[in-house]
């Protein structure tokens, strides 16, 4: 499993993501932020007090944050086709506090990555950092043209600070009587012949294709296991 700082610096990568967060009409709000820093209780990002980002996750206490990385930009080809570099999108969700001002001090006196935070409320004295203490997410690795391997996804999943996730990926159950038509869709390669045959989550896209011509209705979507 990713361990924190993995994910920081997979963030960093990208740069600059969509934060997501509630707002006060119960709908979704976002913006670009990124995070800042990381340590074992998660990781770490700014705003300022007169936002309608700083309202929003001091009254939801929750945050989504996602961005993607490529080399290149998806493009069509001559047949009006989407064309992929191979790249990744990693996503975190989950719940988020408020340090305060000793706690910011005391981060900024061990954490270089805390200077920006020291630059910006010297700047801006309104300027407060949040921790995502408690969160999972995923990072989906993606070579769809298979430049690269011979198969289209990875996918990881993680958590810290308590929470947990659901494996990705469809499930075959008992009831599969071997036939192989879901191997003949996948186009993922994340199915493997047995008894039951056995779906790879890893590679798994759950684009539904497999249970779509499961004649036994042995495919289980995500989150109907008991």
């Amino acid at each position: 499993m990713l361990t924190i700082q993995e994910v920081f610096d997979l963030f960093s990568k990208v740069g600059c993501c969509s934060f997501a967060t509630l707002d006060d009409q119960g709908g979704v709000d976002s913006r670009i932020a990124h995070f800042v820093a990381w340590d074992s209780e998660g990781l770490y990002f700014t705003t300022m007090t007169g936002k309608p980002f700083y309202r929003q996750l001091k009254a939801g206490s929750a945050l989504s944050a996602c961005g993607e990385f490529t080399e290149m930009r998806c493009y069509n080809d001559e047949d009006n086709l989407p064309k992929f570099a191979p790249g990744f999108m990693i996503r975190v969700s989950g719940h988020v506090r408020e340090l305060t001002s000793e706690e910011i001090a005391a981060h900024a006196e061990v954490d270089p990555n805390f200077n920006v935070v020291v630059y910006d409320t010297g700047r801006y004295p309104e300027t407060t950092v949040f921790a995502l203490d408690r969160a999972w997410g995923e990072l989906y690795d993606y070579d769809f043209n298979m430049i690269n391997r011979d198969h289209k996804i990875e996918r990881e999943r993680f958590a810290w600070g308590g929470a947990t996730f659901v494996d990705p990926g469809f499930h075959i159950t008992d009831a599969c009587i071997g036939c192989g038509s879901c191997m003949t869709v996948c186009t993922h390669k994340a199915i493997v012949a047995g008894s039951p045959y056995r779906i790879l989550g890893e590679r798994c896209d759950e684009c539904g294709n497999c249970h779509h011509v499961c004649p036994a209705g042995a495919v289980e979507e995500k989150g109907l296991l008991a």
